[in-house]
């Protein structure tokens, strides 16, 4: 049985604005030329393209009291909320090409508010390597795409904590955190003294994907917004090569399409980041396919043939 889904706006944010590496400005018209807008359309579902934001030229410097380019970073994320937020309030399912991770601010911080003003409930999936919740006090790279977690918990410069007029964006017990598997040592300690609910390589390997995904996806139900924030680097790099930050480790195909049927079992998926995707470390764009493999199961392909 297909699943009937709202319109879907997509978003291109061309910007490596906030991370280490030259290239995620390329993400979005990678996912374009891999058929992301073809394959949701295949799938039935009313797809518009809405082009891509225009922001900031990187201007490629190093950090000014402990964050790189936080001005420009701000005004890349203020466009997305908006452009997220005008989508959300039409009713229409806003899917985020990014781009590097730190655009996950201006992303949740415009969901979070129209769960605030709808009354729903907010559930984020963050599928990653990092626990992204750096401070400018914890790594010396001053790079932002490994703070949004933290600037959207409360934690981080008042100009990206308050970018919604809100202060934190949400709460830690909103979020759940899959594939981690690189975390510095500080940043570990204020994970657990905010009590983010993450479950590491470590415990995918012990209990199995499917229990994990059981586990994160528990307490959903109609008045749950649930968006997914999906860091390409949550894959391990032998399938998934045009990633900034490589990390190995990580979950295999078959693991990580059980994570996207299981997240379109639910029927709640209601917003979308695809980031970190940089095409100029990929080959022949293969990283770019299978992304778009992957989210074709968010949207309910599946292999499943018993019931």
């Amino acid at each position: 049985m297909r699943r009937s889904y709202p319109p879907v706006s997509l978003i291109g944010v061309p910007t490596d604005i906030g991370a280490g590496h030259r290239g995620a400005r390329m993400g979005p018209e990678a996912l374009r030329i891999a058929g992301l807008g073809e394959a949701l359309a295949g799938r039935g579902i009313d797809v518009v393209d809405r082009g891509n934001l225009a922001g900031p030229a990187n201007p490629w410097q190093p950090p000014v009291d402990g964050y790189r380019h936080l001005d420009q970073v701000v005004a890349w994320n203020r466009l997305l909320m908006d452009a997220v937020a005008a989508e959300l309030a039409a009713g229409r399912m806003p899917i985020v090409l990014g781009g590097d991770h730190c655009l996950g601010v201006g992303s949740i911080t415009a969901v979070a508010r129209h769960c605030r003003e709808t009354g729903r409930k907010l559930r984020v999936l963050w599928l990653d390597a990092h626990a992204d919740f750096n401070t400018s006090a914890v790594t010396p790279s001053g790079n932002v795409h490994g703070m949004p977690v933290a600037c959207l918990c409360g934690v981080g410069p008042e100009a990206l904590v308050r970018l919604g007029g809100d202060a934190p964006a949400m709460r830690p017990d909103e979020i759940r955190q899959i594939g981690i598997r690189s975390v510095d040592p500080e940043e570990k300690r204020l994970v657990k003294d905010y009590g983010l609910d993450i479950y590491d390589m470590r415990y995918i390997d012990e209990v199995g994907m499917k229990r994990t995904m059981e586990a994160a996806l528990a307490g959903l139900d109609d008045d749950t917004h649930l968006h997914v924030s999906f860091d390409v680097d949550f894959l391990d790099p032998s399938i998934a090569p045009g990633v900034g930050t490589t990390v190995p480790g990580g979950p295999n195909y078959r693991e990580a399409q059980l994570v996207m049927e299981m997240i379109a079992d639910t029927g709640r998926l209601a917003s979308l980041d695809i980031v970190e995707l940089n095409p100029a470390l990929d080959s022949r764009n293969a990283t770019a396919e299978l992304a778009v493999d992957l989210v074709e199961s968010l949207f309910g392909k599946s292999t499943l043939m018993r019931d």
